[in-house]
């Protein structure tokens, strides 16, 4: 893997923060006046005057765009109108509880789509290969709220095996990271299905096993690392999207993360702390984008390296 590589990705990646940090400022703008959204309607003109001036919001737009910038750089991203407190603190102490429930999703999405995708891909044909496969589209096309509901249904109401909302145990966790995850490991099912039977019927898989070479290393030495760019991608995708797609099951859930934060922000118009949440999305998506492509140059150096026998 090329150092060029490496920086042209980086570069890419700042770019688009950079992009996704203008455009959260000018959406803010253009939605209207940010203290008379978050300031009640019976508000005098008076006060929402005094609040902009101690904002900085009467202030020209390139000025207030440099303290923008500025202020996300040092750490600065306001103060929640309703905590009245940085709404950086605010956010961030909502942030484990969205990790604890995002990790334990990512890892039932990797067992089940990576487990599903595989066995179907070597059982083509079979019916196991057609039922895996009705599940994994029963699970891509079921909606997070309605799987949520379905299930809060069943073991909290009519089976009473589980809490239906909360947390502080393992009990409260596990039907929101299997609402959260199911959706996800059917989409990683598909892929590491599609991509396992065009590796499987390659030339190199068919000269390994002429030459005795034992199943499971087949499976794990040749046959996964080479279908692995597709797989990594939607695996990429999803840990990216895990904050965002947490707010439904949050919110169905009761879930105290980062999304049900910014569900409450929103119907409290508290502007900070909306900011600050799809700033934290956002980068979230750019780092782990990053560390895609960073993954695609070591799982196949040609993509590290083509950019530099190009200009050779």
């Amino acid at each position: 893997m090329s150092p060029q590589f490496v920086l042209t990705k980086l570069f890419r990646a700042i770019l688009t923060l950079f992009l996704a940090v203008t455009f959260v400022f000018v959406v803010l703008r253009m939605s209207g006046d940010p203290v008379a959204q978050m300031l009640p309607d019976d508000v005098p003109a008076a006060v929402i005057t005094q609040y902009r001036e101690m904002w900085g919001l009467d202030r020209p737009l390139p000025e207030q765009y440099l303290r923008y910038v500025s202020g996300i750089l040092s750490g600065n991203l306001g103060f929640s109108f309703r905590d009245d407190r940085p709404a950086l603190d605010v956010v961030l102490e909502r942030v484990p509880l969205t990790l604890e429930l995002g990790l334990t999703a990512l890892l039932l999405t990797l067992a089940l789509g990576l487990g599903a995708g595989t066995l179907a891909a070597l059982k083509r044909g079979s019916g196991t290969d057609h039922v895996t496969m009705a599940f994994t589209i029963l699970g891509h096309s079921m909606p997070n709220f309605f799987l949520g509901i379905l299930l809060i249904l069943l073991f909290a109401m009519t089976w009473r095996v589980l809490p239906s909302s909360g947390t502080g145990s393992v009990k409260h966790l596990i039907m929101p990271a299997v609402t959260l995850g199911t959706s996800y490991a059917a989409t990683v099912a598909r892929f590491t299905r599609s991509s396992l039977l065009e590796v499987l019927h390659q030339p190199f898989m068919r000269t390994a096993r002429a030459k005795g070479v034992p199943f499971r290393r087949r499976l794990m030495s040749h046959a996964l690392p080479n279908a692995g760019i597709p797989i990594v991608t939607v695996i990429g995708l999803r840990i990216g999207a895990l904050i965002g797609g947490a707010v439904v099951v949050e919110s169905v859930f009761a879930w105290p993360g980062v999304g049900q934060l910014l569900v409450n922000a929103v119907a409290f118009r508290d502007l900070a702390v909306v900011q600050t949440v799809v700033l934290l999305i956002a980068f979230t998506m750019v780092a782990v984008n990053f560390l895609v492509d960073i993954l695609y140059g070591w799982l196949d150096p040609r993509i590290g390296s083509a950019r530099r026998e190009v200009s050779a």
